[in-house]
């Protein structure tokens, strides 16, 4: 499957989409979140392999489940801002849209911000910018959430894909659950084996 990266990057220049491919270095991210049922998982996962991953945090779960937000942040991790109610940027106004990535800055202190499945207007990297060091996509979308597709198919297509600078999208979701604990394991093996070093962003 195409990467939607490969053309809309082309369209949103102002955003980030991979990162600096003469390190060693990838950017395993997380949408969603943060639950309870997941969250916690996905950090003990990653302590196995000392990784360090960035979380764009759905604000309303940050409000419901503080404690596992702050788990994110007392074990090293990066957080983003992903909207208040994971709000689609292309199925409301511009002012509607903007006061829910106000609402979940209340929530989130964070330089960054992912729109909730890619879905901002051109006309908004301004804007955004204002608010955000970064707007962060990606470079590899997992397909996690995918319910046609197996854990096994996950992990092949970051197997396929992945590659200094990379930026991956896992999901700390219930939707995604099944299929993502099958890959993230073993994208964190993965990367071990290939000598790579996960980072966050700056």
């Amino acid at each position: 499957m195409i990467q939607p990266h490969k053309f809309l990057s082309k369209v949103f220049k102002q955003a980030t989409w991979e990162e600096d491919d003469s390190k060693n270095e990838v950017f395993i991210t997380f949408d969603d979140g943060p639950i309870p049922e997941v969250t916690p998982w996905v950090l003990d996962e990653a302590d196995k392999w000392n990784a360090k991953l960035t979380f764009f945090c759905v604000g309303d779960n940050v409000r419901k489940y503080p404690d596992v937000f702050n788990e994110v942040l007392k074990r090293g991790h990066a957080v983003g801002n992903h909207t208040f109610n994971h709000l689609r940027g292309w199925a409301c106004n511009k002012e509607t849209y903007f006061d829910n990535v106000d609402k979940a800055s209340e929530y989130i202190q964070s330089d960054y911000f992912r729109p909730p499945h890619g879905q901002i207007f051109p006309w908004y990297q301004d804007e955004l910018k204002k608010r955000f060091k970064k707007i962060v996509m990606w470079s590899l979308l997992s397909y996690d959430y995918d319910p046609d597709r197996t854990g096994k198919q996950v992990f092949k297509t970051v197997e396929k894909r992945i590659k200094p600078g990379s930026v991956i999208v896992f999901h700390d979701s219930l939707k995604a659950q099944e299929r993502m604990r099958y890959a993230f394991p073993k994208t964190l093996e993965l990367i071990a084996q290939k000598g790579y070093k996960t980072q966050v962003f700056k």
